[in-house]
């Protein structure tokens, strides 16, 4: 397998210490352990030294939902997802793709997206503006009401914003199900030229954000101007008293999103806002120790397993009584509002401002 040095020594320098066990999504979910870094590190470990196939490994990588929760345990400092990535790609290249996960990246070739459904209605109305709201092909096609609620809210605030097809196919649905090949780049090129022509970005899902920030730096990839969290965004109307609260008695626990708290390092914004609407609550594993509360690509291949991490996170928050969980990102809320346990809810950011404004 023709993995880079960096890879293959990501998962070969794993000493199997376990730290990494008790945290992946996937794991507690469906309880086995080749769900786990250290047992994909060993998979890939023997592939590459040709004692197992490819194919064999193929279904359990994409079983990884790249959370990082194992980078951030690791105690050795290492990055599964390095060799996870390289891995998928060489499994693209090689046609070893696990019969679930072939017919969407079949749909993402025809289509531009990973799921069945039409979001021109979305883009044929929030047509116009200065600044770009880029929502991703998760929000447009699987949240669209989350998604207007945020337009609406923003052009409410005096911020002209709009949608633009061709920035939202930023290559991170390739990336995810492919991982670095030409079509993922050529994505990230096309999506970086649409976003230049805007004086204005902010970036409504913070995986989008992070993928823009660090693949597309890393790739030298460039933007002319500077690009915001969705979060930054709404904190700077509130400051501004462009968005007018007021904090009532309704009980807010975040769901922190792992690619604002651990990839972008930022816990705080989100909390802040929490803080001027209502009380905060906080559930089991938050911060950098978050767990996932679903992946909208993965459950196209493996639903019943998202459905299983949404509902254990439910029982992270029913265990410490928080009731509404706020979503920083349109795949958490989908899959938390599906799975919701009675008497609980799951809520976007814009929906929490939007039954506290003044």
């Amino acid at each position: 397998m023709n993995l880079s040095d960096k890879a293959r020594q990501q998962a070969e320098s794993c000493r199997f210490c376990w730290m990494c066990r008790h945290v992946c999504p996937i794991g507690n979910a469906d309880g086995q352990e080749r769900n786990t870094a250290r047992a994909r590190a060993l998979m890939v470990s023997l592939v590459c030294r040709g004692t197992e196939k490819l194919e064999d490994a193929a279904s359990n990588i994409y079983e990884c939902s790249l959370c990082g929760a194992c980078t951030n345990n690791c105690k050795t400092g290492w990055d599964p997802k390095i060799f996870i990535q390289e891995t998928k790609t060489e499994i693209v290249l090689e046609g070893k793709v696990p019969e679930e996960v072939a017919p969407v990246i079949e749909r993402l070739g025809k289509t531009g997206s990973p799921f069945e459904g039409d979001d021109s209605h979305l883009y044929n109305k929030y047509n116009d503006g200065k600044t770009l709201l880029l929502i991703g092909k998760n929000a447009a096609i699987k949240d669209a009401s989350s998604v207007v609620e945020a337009l609406e809210l923003l052009n409410k605030s005096c911020v002209d914003a709009r949608l633009d097809e061709r920035a939202d196919d930023t290559g991170y649905a390739y990336y995810f199900l492919c991982g670095k090949t030409k079509e993922t780049v050529e994505k990230a090129k096309e999506s970086a030229a649409a976003i230049a022509k805007y004086e204005k970005v902010i970036v409504y899902n913070p995986v989008e954000l992070s993928f823009i920030l660090h693949q597309w730096r890393e790739w030298g990839i460039e933007l002319p101007l500077k690009v915001i969290a969705f979060h930054d965004a709404l904190i700077e109307l509130i400051e501004n008293g462009k968005i007018a609260i007021e904090k009532s008695e309704r009980r807010y626990a975040l769901q922190d999103n792992y690619a604002y708290a651990r990839e972008l390092d930022d816990e705080k914004t989100a909390r802040k806002i929490i803080d001027l609407c209502g009380k905060r609550e906080e559930m089991l594993l938050i911060g950098k120790e978050a767990n996932l509360g679903g992946n909208l690509i993965m459950a196209e291949y493996m639903p019943k397993t998202m459905a299983l991490v949404a509902k254990n996170r439910w029982v992270n928050a029913e265990n410490m009584g928080c009731k509404t969980l706020v979503c920083e990102n349109p795949d958490e809320h989908v899959l938390l509002s599906e799975n919701a346990p009675i008497g609980c809810r799951a809520i976007t950011i814009e929906e929490m401002i939007l039954e506290n404004l003044k």
